[in-house]
């Protein structure tokens, strides 16, 4: 699926990554009561700031799985698809390719 969205600057265009729908007990958590994943995967990013006269590029790119915070950045909708805006440093790690995050429930 291409996205004709490209960010401005140092913003992150990213995709929230779904967590699993049952607990451990096999409980199944409905929609209303889960929280928004804190993981998402990076779908498109922008040039890069400029810092004293010289453009910064991006430390991110296409294709990674990002951390941020919970109340980082602005949900957007484009064609009933859920995105997030962001600005890199709200950023807080970027993930290796086997690696999960963790959660903050046990």
């Amino acid at each position: 699926m291409a996205v004709n969205v490209t960010p401005l600057h140092d913003r992150v265009l990213i995709r929230r990554v779904e967590e699993k729908e049952t607990v451990k007990g096999g409980i199944i958590i409905p929609d209303t009561a889960k929280e928004k994943s804190q993981e998402g995967e990076v779908i498109a990013v922008g040039s890069g700031k400029f810092e004293k006269g010289e453009r910064i590029p991006l430390d991110v790119k296409s294709g990674d799985r990002v951390l941020f915070g919970k109340y980082s950045g602005t949900d957007i909708k484009i064609e009933d698809q859920e995105y997030l805006i962001l600005r890199e440093e709200e950023i807080l790690a970027k993930l290796g390719g086997t690696a999960k995050a963790a959660s903050s429930k046990k």
